[in-house]
């Protein structure tokens, strides 16, 4: 009886390009790399105000050189008029990322921001929030002394 072979397991990355190429290509995108990498490429300031929402791409006209695209970005409101005076560093950010002057201008849409997961703080250890209250015996209020060893678990932990 002969095994079939087993194949190597494929990366995430390899499958997701493939289902989300075309959508990805119809906002101007040639790649996910940009999406995926922002905060890599901007800097952790700039992307946690923004996003990249499309790349408008210019018709190409007979002989004339390729004029540079627009990088439409989607920012929180307050953050609207620092990132359209960081515009300048975005760009230069952006072009070296793609190696060459691929963008030449930033248009900015104010809208909320796709809700990212924000880490949730671990569980405090009950045990240790129960021997931390019971060496604050003046305490005499017992809600405030249980809390007192929850916030001691807690900074014990970190």
């Amino acid at each position: 009886m002969s095994k079939r072979p087993r194949g190597f397991p494929r990366p995430l990355s390899e499958l997701l390009s493939v289902t989300l190429g075309d959508a990805l290509k119809a906002q101007g995108f040639a790649s996910t790399e940009i999406i995926s990498r922002w905060p890599d490429i901007v800097g952790a300031e700039i992307a946690a105000h923004s996003e990249p929402l499309k790349i408008n791409w210019p018709r190409p006209l007979g002989d004339k050189a390729a004029e540079p695209a627009t990088l439409v970005l989607r920012v929180e409101g307050p953050a609207a008029l620092e990132i359209q005076h960081l515009s300048a560093v975005i760009l230069e950010r952006v072009n070296r990322f793609f190696g060459w002057q691929a963008i030449g201008r930033i248009a900015l849409r104010q809208a909320p921001l796709r809700h990212r997961e924000k880490p949730r703080p671990h569980a405090v250890d009950p045990l240790m929030a129960a021997q931390i209250s019971e060496t604050l015996p003046d305490i005499k209020d017992e809600d405030l002394r249980q809390a007192l060893g929850r916030l001691g678990a807690a900074i014990k932990r970190n």
